[in-house]
């Protein structure tokens, strides 16, 4: 039974993501967003044109504290995020 709630999870964050995705004006939030959308996850130390570390490292924090993503290493360092 978890795992048919669960199924359910990245589609409602999905929409979350595209539903919170206009508020952010950074340059490249844009392409943040694909990217997420497209692949299972991002690490939070990669390089994205136009994104500076810490201004991903913001980002990610914002869409977590949003609902749309969330960290699924569970460390404080080398974070990996996905919906």
């Amino acid at each position: 039974m978890r795992a048919i709630d669960q199924s359910g999870e990245p589609g409602r964050r999905s929409e979350r993501l595209l539903t919170v995705a206009p508020k952010f004006r950074a340059r490249a939030s844009g392409l943040v967003i694909e990217r997420l959308l497209s692949d299972d996850a991002i690490v939070a130390s990669e390089q994205i044109a136009g994104m500076s570390d810490r201004g991903l490292r913001r980002l990610f924090d914002r869409l977590v504290e949003l609902g749309a993503v969330r960290e699924l290493s569970g460390r404080p360092t080398f974070r990996i995020y996905g919906l």
